[in-house]
């Protein structure tokens, strides 16, 4: 069984459940901006992923943090989890658990894969 994380109201996060509706994929959704996310998924994501790929730099939330705020977060990887943990808006959307591993951000090629 498929498991994607994410917020609802986000326009990657819509063209991932219609996809995933459209290839027949059943799927669990965790959101975590009402749910929160444990520091042990977002481990298991960096450990998969790497920061670079798990931590939305590009987004809003991480442009609002102060300078120092944003050193703290990338300062070790205990302080990026609580970073992630605490701003879940941090974390690029959606990430996809497979059986094989996790999928973040919407790639349609990935996602038709499974299908």
């Amino acid at each position: 069984m498929l498991k994607i994380y994410g917020i609802k109201n986000c326009n990657s996060m819509k063209k991932a459940f219609d996809l995933l509706n459209e290839l027949g994929l059943s799927y669990e959704f965790h959101d975590y901006k009402k749910q929160g996310i444990d520091a042990d998924t977002v481990k298991s994501w960096l450990d998969a992923l790497g920061q670079d790929v798990v931590l939305n730099k590009k987004g809003t939330t991480w442009r609002k943090l102060s300078e120092a705020e944003q050193q703290a977060a990338l300062a070790s990887e205990a302080n990026l989890i609580e970073a992630l943990c605490t701003h879940t808006s941090l974390i690029k959307r959606p990430v996809l658990k497979t059986e094989s591993g996790f999928i973040a951000g919407f790639d349609e090629a990935a996602y038709r894969a499974l299908g």
